[in-house]
């Protein structure tokens, strides 16, 4: 087997191309351009994918007559319309561009997110969620992959990591927002406080689908803001990326699929998403028990403040973690090791006694958790080239799509059964173990891109060495 050559531990490649500088002030101009954006459409998808989580304990589930399991049931059935449209979505962005097939997307999941305001009973709240999940599908994986567009690997896990700061920003900005909007606009139009915030709270993704489709360019050969000059070495660094081990695009599709290391990946994502929602869908609920420790009733907003703490030291501590990453020969054990921490914080928070100990402990987990995923992100589209990655960052993304679902449903059916949120947070600390657990595996097979039985390409003599 051949792999591509890296050097001993502790040795760092020396960089002495002239243009590197160069590169680098592309590279940032770029990032200028588009992480802002990206990041704001991600923040707005992930809010409206998971307000439910503040509008359940806060009016909806009395108003709908929901259970916990119910409530966990129209929470995670989001994921599964999500999922169904993962691979299919990420294709069509590839046919038609970036630009066109993420303004379909804002657009659909406004249209949807703002109708949630409207919904009567159970059976109507889950179909609107499931056509929310179909509406956004394809979001995330299609961002990474535009990504890949744009930026090589040498700076690409720092600069995923900048956009993934969105992901706790969403909560820790969503939470005190959601719970403005529950109480300012409670009777607003006729409508309870928690309509009102998915009414409103839906309509950003329909503004964003504007300034998209003005401003996001489908790749850089389409933004006039870069210089001729600036293109033709965006293009010859993203060119030099191929791996020599990369399927051919013909073979994209059959090739990724069946790719053990690809599945592998996907099952170590589903335990990392099952830790992050099981946490998060939850987290509010979690705090309403911090009144009956503490004796003292929490307003809606002091719920939110207190939501939100958690999420903003996770984005203190994101980028730092993922710039460390970067410069290290492996960023497997930067995914290991959060996913460790987690796991083992998540049950543990369980037992600590006072509402300090246990925000400390829910805190270390946010931490955990969200430092975890944008490395993650590194390692797909490390494997994959650029064609290949088109379904198997699909692939990825769709199976841990599914714990989305499984986590909170799972989680309050649990609860239901059991009177307590112990064990469906034991097993998310679970999940959370395994996928430290496959990533450690995974980071030992020394192969750069695993896929069925395709012959390698003839390697590079500079670039491959035996093994």
């Amino acid at each position: 087997m051949s792999r591509i050559a890296t050097p001993p531990t502790g040795v760092r490649p020396k960089r002495s191309r002239p243009e590197d500088g160069a590169a680098r002030a592309v590279y940032r101009k770029a990032a200028v351009r588009l992480l802002p954006l990206l990041g704001l459409l991600y923040l707005v998808s992930y809010l409206d994918r998971s307000n439910i989580a503040f509008a359940g304990p806060n009016g909806m589930n009395h108003d709908l007559g929901l259970s916990s399991a119910a409530f966990g049931l129209a929470s995670g059935i989001f994921f599964l319309g999500y999922s169904l449209l993962e691979v299919p979505s990420n294709l069509a962005l590839r046919r038609f561009g970036a630009r066109k097939w993420l303004v379909r997307i804002l657009v659909s999941w406004g249209v949807v997110a703002t109708a949630t305001a409207y919904v009567q009973g159970a059976g109507q709240l889950e179909v609107a969620r499931l056509l929310l999940g179909m509406a956004e599908a394809g979001c995330l994986p299609g961002i990474v992959l535009y990504l890949t567009m744009w930026f090589p690997r040498e700076v690409r896990t720092r600069l995923t990591a900048w956009f993934f700061l969105s992901l706790p920003l969403s909560t820790a900005l969503g939470a005190p927002l959601s719970a403005l909007l529950i109480q300012w606009s409670n009777g607003l139009f006729g409508l309870a406080g928690w309509r009102s915030m998915f009414l409103f709270e839906g309509l950003p993704a329909l503004a964003l689908a504007v300034v998209v489709w003005y401003l996001l360019p489908d790749g850089p050969e389409q933004a006039r803001w870069l210089t001729g000059a600036e293109r033709q070495l965006l293009r010859s660094r993203l060119d030099q990326d191929a791996t020599p081990t990369s399927p051919p695009a013909s073979r994209r599709w059959s090739g990724s699929l069946p790719a053990p290391r690809v599945w592998g990946l996907a099952f170590a994502y589903f335990g990392i998403i099952y830790g992050q929602y099981a946490l998060g869908f939850f987290l509010p609920t979690i705090i309403g028990g911090f009144e009956t420790q503490a004796g003292h009733h929490f307003s809606i907003i002091q719920r939110g403040l207190i939501n939100a703490v958690p999420y903003l030291v996770a984005a203190a501590v994101l980028v730092g973690w993922a710039r460390r990453a970067q410069r290290a020969e492996s960023r497997a054990p930067y995914v290991i090791w959060p996913s460790l921490v987690a796991g083992a914080v998540i049950p543990f928070a369980l037992y600590l006694h006072g509402p300090l100990l246990t925000m400390a402990a829910i805190t270390v987990c946010a931490v955990a958790v969200l430092s975890a995923i944008p490395v993650f992100w590194a390692l797909p589209t490390e494997m994959l080239s650029r064609d290949a990655a088109v379904v198997g960052i699909a692939v990825v993304n769709t199976v841990g799509s599914l714990s989305g679902f499984a986590a909170p449903y799972v989680t309050g059916w649990l609860k239901d059964l059991t009177g307590s949120t112990e064990p469906g947070l034991w097993l998310a600390g679970a999940m959370m173990l395994l996928s430290a657990g496959l990533v450690a595996i995974l980071s030992r097979r020394q192969v750069a891109v695993e896929t069925v039985s395709l012959p390698a390409p003839t390697p590079r003599p500079r670039t491959v060495a035996s093994s």
